[in-house]
């Protein structure tokens, strides 16, 4: 019997491990669970080193809301001082890494907007926490088959804003281009995920320099957050740097 291997990541512990739980029962389907973006990446690095790598992630969609003194939720490995990770920042980090993951994000409402921003950053599905577990067992097995889940009720309102999508990415690319080579240098290093200090390091560069970086960035952009800067640079076509042998921050996991 092939198996199907499945990571559940979601910070509500008992939403996590309840449905682990419920998939393992499953006769085809193994299953872990992260609690953290960080804890996430563990578990696929540790899984690939392994020879046993995983076929699914579902992801919360909430995963990393802002934290409660406002700052924005940040892409993946950026846990810093900077503030939480977010689930579709998560997404885009884990298909650039591991390509052969198919992610499905879990939602607690259908949100149009959302949705088109998590299939632009590689996820095959959107599924409601509230489905059936039949339900969330065809679509696992369905995107294993390179096939796209989304709610019959989000189709017409996710094609609505993908078409939105297309008619802005000129006007992404034309602020792009208005970088200079290393502003563009440091915002693919936003969109790998990476923070102001991993950034400082990989550049040779000082944080305070990489803050002005980041700044402007931000500033010629018309941005106000890292993770709105990162969703324009997908916009425009602008790829992550490299990470491959670059050393990625760890966090817990749940058990």
């Amino acid at each position: 019997m092939v198996r199907i291997r499945v990571l559940v990541v979601d910070d509500h512990r008992i939403f996590a491990e309840s449905l682990a739980a419920a998939l393992a029962a499953e006769p085809d389907v193994d299953v872990s669970a992260a609690g953290s973006g960080p804890a996430a990446l563990r578990c696929l690095e540790r899984a690939a080193a392994e020879g046993r790598r995983f076929d699914v992630m579902l992801v919360d969609a909430d995963l990393g809301v802002p934290v409660p003194d406002g700052r924005p939720a940040v892409p993946v490995q950026a846990v810093d001082e900077d503030g939480a990770v977010d689930g579709i920042s998560l997404v885009s980090g884990v298909r650039s890494a591991q390509p052969q993951v198919r992610v499905v994000v879990l939602a607690e409402k259908d949100d149009p907007a959302r949705a088109a921003l998590a299939l632009q950053a590689g996820a095959s599905g959107w599924v409601a926490k509230d489905c059936s577990l039949s339900r969330l067992l065809t679509v696992i097995r369905g995107v294993l088959r390179d096939e796209t889940h989304l709610p019959p009720a989000l189709l017409t309102g996710v094609l609505r804003e993908l078409t939105a999508a297309r008619r802005h990415r000129t006007e992404s690319e034309r602020l792009v281009e208005s970088l200079t080579p290393r502003e563009r240098e440091v915002l693919r290093c936003m969109v790998a995920g990476l923070g102001r200090k991993a950034v400082a390091e990989r550049l040779y560069l000082s944080p305070h320099t990489v803050r002005t970086h980041m700044q402007n960035v931000l500033g010629k952009l018309g941005v106000h957050s890292t993770l709105a800067a990162v969703a324009l640079a997908r916009r425009a076509g602008v790829g992550p740097v490299d990470l491959s042998g670059d050393v990625v921050e760890r966090g817990g996991q749940l058990a």
